[in-house]
């Protein structure tokens, strides 16, 4: 899917605002506070349906106003698709999808596979495990189209399995304990082969994009499900019930699984400086969109934010370039264009300039 043409209405900045991006990369060149991230914020939000800047969608929205819209055109398969997003003051959320509107935003966001890599990208190594399961996750959902249905369903029985356990620890014993553990196990198997078949798939990819990024470095990657290795889920769930009822909440299952990046035998976040744990990101999100082209013939929409931080002249060249080879639609930001020098070689490009919340592009 590639974005024919962008309409952008009282986001944050920007009050109206039109341009018609190249299927190859943008480059958005502005001052801090033009409005060049609002324009990777408002694509985000039709592949997401939020923010990667703020938790409260009411910030978003340009002051005065009621709500905010972002509308856009997609070529896929030489056929137009019309997708749009509208967020209010009061919190409602609307989608429109070739002019039927409605309010699932896992409709819309299912057509539009969006990655984004900015300064605070590293966080995904240096965070907690939820922000990794994502990473695998997210590919999960544009991969697998039973994958939605598992983890939702996985999800429901995780909070209704936690609330029996604080039940329990006041005295209340539900007769169908044993039931619903079993669902949870059943669910939880499911995801966790989901999980383990995506990383069997992913971790070629990232050593492969390594060996460019960070051939220095030989990083060792690791799958933890989520419990004891030997055991079946329900075994653990099991085995863990006394603790488990103690204390109020499931301690095992896939909702505790994470990846791990080891160098030397050491955690890669404790080895590699900020501008290498960058290009470790690099190489992971560089590889779902790897995955994503080789297993469905999709491809993705990237968003690069601030490419000067902390990545070298070198890297944002060879980063670029393996995401252009992957038949990307890249988003380029940057302060001042001496920070893409590079950009002379790249035929299938355009350059914008944001001011003021205005975008000029350069003829």
């Amino acid at each position: 899917m590639k974005l024919d043409s962008v309409q952008i209405r009282n986001l944050r900045n920007l009050q109206q605002v039109t341009f018609k991006p190249s299927h190859g990369v943008n480059f958005i060149l502005g001052i801090n506070g033009s409005g060049k991230s609002s324009i990777l914020e408002a694509i985000h939000y039709l592949g997401f349906g939020r923010s990667f800047r703020t938790s409260k969608h009411k910030n978003v929205i340009q002051n005065e106003q009621e709500s905010f819209t972002v509308f856009c055109e997609c070529l896929e398969d030489s056929t137009t698709q019309r997708l749009g997003l509208s967020r209010s003051i009061n919190d409602t959320v609307s989608v429109s999808i070739n002019g039927i509107k409605g309010n699932k935003v896992s409709d819309l966001v299912s057509l539009l596979p969006v990655q984004i890599f900015t300064p605070q990208s590293s966080d995904i190594l240096l965070g907690a495990p939820k922000l990794r399961r994502k990473y695998i996750d997210w590919c999960l959902f544009h991969v697998e189209h039973s994958f939605l249905t598992c983890s939702s369903a996985y999800s429901k029985l995780l909070k209704h399995n936690n609330a029996l356990c604080r039940k329990q620890q006041v005295g209340y014993a539900n007769p169908q304990r044993v039931y619903w553990t079993d669902l949870l196990a059943q669910y939880g198997s499911q995801l966790t082969e989901f999980r383990n078949g995506m990383m069997t798939r992913l971790i070629p990819l990232i050593t492969s994009n390594l060996a460019q990024f960070l051939p220095e470095f030989c990083v060792e990657i690791s799958y933890y499900r989520g419990w004891e290795k030997g055991l079946e889920l329900n075994e653990a769930l099991s085995k863990a019930a006394d603790r488990d009822y103690k204390n109020g909440y499931i301690s095992v299952g896939p909702h505790k699984a994470d990846v791990r990046f080891r160098i030397s035998g050491k955690p890669a976040h404790e080895v590699l400086s900020r501008g290498q744990l960058r290009m470790l990101v690099a190489a992971l999100q560089l590889a779902t969109t790897q995955c994503l082209m080789s297993y469905t013939q999709k491809t993705c929409i990237f968003l690069l934010d601030d490419v000067g931080a902390e990545l070298d002249a070198a890297k944002r060249e060879v980063f670029i370039d393996k995401l252009l080879e992957s038949n990307t639609q890249l988003f380029v930001t940057a302060i001042e264009e001496h920070q893409l020098e590079f950009i002379d070689k790249y035929q299938n490009k355009k350059m914008f300039h944001v001011e003021h919340g205005q975008v000029r592009e350069e003829s």
